[in-house]
């Protein structure tokens, strides 16, 4: 059984701990890897490689940082396939969206390959006699990442790009469930020239994580995943004195007003509650619907819930593949059961789904609840899963009272053609990311992504100018000089190596 180990100074290095865990195929529910989980000592080993490759690449030229990321920009590129793959053997997604993932995470990579624009700093001349004022950032050293099985490839690319361009060294620890997309981009990162060390994987469990907050030469640590992990992030992290970006949970609604285009709110709801088994942070998992739209709406939802195919992610004909594990797929299905105990009507119930020739795979059908009291706990929890939730709403001001009631705050959308109510949705709505007839309101990447509430769980959001400061801190620079002299001749062409 191949073992999937770390990766530390530009090379794969053998796990010692003895202690291992199971990587399976979602589709089948065989263990077809195993990964090795790390000690205190390789997390120890990493870091120090980190800090030691941080000597020299934090004071590498901005050009060749960008080349660097240029050539991975393009390796990443021809590979996309092959790590597609890899998300959709491991993960379960179907191919089509294991590559959206892959084509997300490159455009962090493209955002990093520009850092020079977002690293140019600020000058005032003169503020006195002969007397300047620059502000400036620099980076922070070693920093880590640890990230979530959903988004295996994406979420790292979120992380480590920026950080790496800024100058920083990384330690990421990706999902033990599954590893491989991640280490081929430490492969492809090694072929696209980076120095050994820069960037380092250590796999593993809550021995790794606890280390990496600990260790006094971590110098930041990001992290997406669920809302209690991420408050346990940030308070060790900070306990530790390290600075902290913790992204959490959502229960993400979608607003439907009377107005809408309900073929086209269906449609969208279908897409944002089912695709990748719901297993997003940006699903939308709640659909309010405002007035006299609920039947209509629900109707429209189910019709076509009913028809999606669900089958391995390897199949084109596939449109959901199954859940990770087999565990979440059960406490999944619990939720659906527990809604009609606790008042909610089943319209659709995936409960019980199998695919022939892959019964022991982790597969669900897609369930849709309609008149979800909001005291079940379909409605309270994070559910992870293709459950979607309906609940009724007599009125605009009725429906965003409900959704500000929520104690998460990551994405919310409402649908309407109405642009005034539109314009006063996204104001008044307590999230940190708004879509108007948009479900899924990931922002591109020179935007950066977070929610509020008990969605973030620090003071910056990921990725674009948030992700930036966080990876950099500021230094202003105050100077007096005579008048300058003569610098002597050179014909030479001016060089930025």
């Amino acid at each position: 059984m191949k073992t999937i180990t770390h990766w530390i100074g530009g090379k794969p290095v053998e796990g010692t701990s003895g202690r291992f865990g199971p990587v399976y195929n979602p589709a089948t529910g065989a263990q077809e890897k195993q990964i090795a989980f790390a000690t205190v000592d390789e997390v120890d080993a990493a870091v120090a490689t980190a800090r030691a490759a941080f000597e020299s690449w934090g004071r590498s030229s901005l050009a060749k940082r960008t080349a660097v990321l240029f050539k991975f920009r393009e390796l990443l590129d021809a590979h996309r396939d092959e790590i597609a793959e890899l998300i959709t053997a491991e993960h379960g997604k179907v191919h089509s969206d294991a590559l959206g993932e892959v084509a997300r995470g490159l455009e962090i990579v493209e955002l990093a390959c520009g850092i020079s624009e977002k690293l140019k700093g600020e000058l005032s001349t003169q503020v006195s006699t002969r007397v300047d004022v620059a502000s400036i950032r620099q980076p922070l050293g070693v920093v880590a990442g640890i990230t979530p099985f959903n988004f295996p490839a994406m979420v790292p690319m979120w992380m480590f790009p920026i950080a790496i361009a800024t100058g920083n060294t990384f330690v990421l620890k990706p999902s033990e469930k599954d590893p491989s997309a991640s280490f081929r981009l430490a492969e492809l990162l090694a072929e696209a020239g980076l120095p050994d060390g820069v960037f380092n994987i250590v796999q593993g469990d809550k021995v790794a994580v606890d280390r990496l907050l600990e260790h006094p030469d971590v110098a930041a640590v990001s992290f997406v995943g669920s809302t209690p992990i991420a408050k346990y992030i940030q308070l060790k992290a900070v306990e530790h004195d390290k600075r902290v970006q913790a992204l959490g949970g959502a229960k993400n609604h979608m607003l439907v007003l009377p107005d809408a285009d309900l073929d086209f709110a269906a449609d969208q709801a279908i897409n944002a509650a089912y695709g990748s088994a719901g297993e997003r942070c940006m699903a939308v998992s709640v659909v309010v619907a405002v007035g006299d739209t609920g039947d209509e709406l629900v109707a429209k939802i189910a019709e076509r819930a009913k028809n999606l195919r669900i089958g391995p992610g390897d199949d084109p004909a596939s449109e959901m593949g199954p859940l990770i594990t087999r565990e979440h797929r059960d406490k999944v299905a619990s939720y659906v059961t527990s809604a009609a105990e606790q008042g909610a009507e089943v319209v659709v119930d995936g409960t019980g789904y199998s695919v022939e020739g892959h019964e022991n795979g982790f597969f669900i059908g897609v369930s849709l609840l309609d008149k979800v009291p909001v005291t079940a706990d379909a409605y309270k929890d994070e559910i992870f899963g293709p459950v979607l939730c309906v609940v009724r709403a007599e009125t605009y001001d009725d429906a965003i009272k409900l959704i500000n009631s929520s104690r998460w705050g990551n994405g919310t959308a409402i649908f309407t053609r109405d642009g005034g109510a539109a314009r006063r949705f996204q104001l008044e709505v307590q999230a940190g990311m708004v879509g108007v007839n948009v479900p899924i309101p990931v922002p591109v990447g020179y935007h950066s992504f977070g929610g509020w509430k008990d969605s973030l769980f620090g003071d910056l959001h990921i990725y674009g100018n948030d992700g930036v400061a966080f990876y950099t801190q500021g230094k202003v620079i105050t100077t007096r000089w005579p008048d300058p002299a003569d610098g002597g001749i050179n014909l030479g062409f001016p060089s930025n190596s």
